[in-house]
């Protein structure tokens, strides 16, 4: 298990960095070394690294969205208005759109098929999008006329439009059509989420700002601890709850985030 580790952590690294040298996006070296080290080349990963694989891409995307949240300016976001909230769908619609049309004809597939298809293909990677946008924000490109900030809050929403279009198409594909209740789960999960999160980000602010009255200083680690630890309860929330009615853990990660940055801008 260590040395699998060791291969995703140095290897990824390295082979990121190696590809920075070359001009190339870093993600494209380390998920070259994924790849390489994989089952389905050189097989070094241990058994136990991939029965875990999908909660450790689960916590790298968690600790993105934080990245994200923490990095957003919600004074931009509101100057900006509604592009940041077609930038959620429009996008994402127009691509399954262009495959439920064209799939068919090039692929031979029903229509149904080619919306699950266009649902997979059109989601974004934030963790493709995300560190580039912070870079961006950090070299003031763009930060004029705020479009890192609204990429990068499009990006954040857009999976959970995404998500919640393939359950349906996927139902559709199955026979079971597609349910109005699937359809309004996309606002309910978001607004549920921002709420979620900001909750949380007001809670942990307000125990930060306590303890630095008090006298008891926190050190950054320890925050990093607890945020990260509230992040993966937001996470916990959104399976708990799906019984009952739809939040978005990972919108409410990005709104926890957030809020504790406009709250606890030190």
């Amino acid at each position: 298990m260590f040395f699998s580790l060791a291969i995703i952590l140095l290897g990824g690294l390295g082979a990121g960095a190696l590809f920075k040298k070359l001009r190339l996006p870093a993600i494209i070296g380390m998920l070259l070394v994924g790849v390489l080290a994989g089952p389905c080349v050189l097989n070094l990963f241990d058994e136990s690294i991939l029965s875990i694989s999908a909660d450790l891409r689960k916590t790298a995307l968690v600790i993105i969205l934080m990245k994200a949240g923490l990095s957003l300016d919600l004074g931009d976001l509101r100057r900006v208005g509604r592009p940041a909230v077609m930038m959620a769908c429009v996008p994402a619609a127009c691509e399954i759109a262009g495959y439920v049309l064209t799939a068919p004809l090039f692929l031979g597939i029903s229509r149904a098929e080619a919306s699950v298809m266009g649902a997979v293909l059109a989601a974004v990677s934030p963790a493709v999008v995300v560190p580039r946008m912070v870079k961006l924000m950090e070299e003031g490109r763009g930060t004029d006329k705020s479009i890192p900030q609204l990429i990068l809050a499009g990006a954040s929403c857009d999976d959970i439009f995404v998500i919640v279009l393939f359950t349906s198409f996927l139902g559709m594909a199955q026979g079971e059509g597609i349910k109005a209740a699937d359809l309004l789960d996309i606002p309910v999960s978001i607004v549920l989420g921002v709420i979620a999160g900001a909750l949380c980000g007001i809670l942990l602010s307000a125990l930060f700002s306590a303890a630095y009255n008090r006298g008891h200083y926190i050190r950054n680690t320890a925050k990093l601890v607890v945020i990260l630890g509230a992040a993966f309860l937001l996470i916990c929330a959104e399976e708990f709850a799906k019984p009952y009615v739809a939040i978005s853990g990972l919108l409410a990660v990005v709104s926890m985030a957030c809020t504790i940055k406009l709250r606890c801008p030190a």
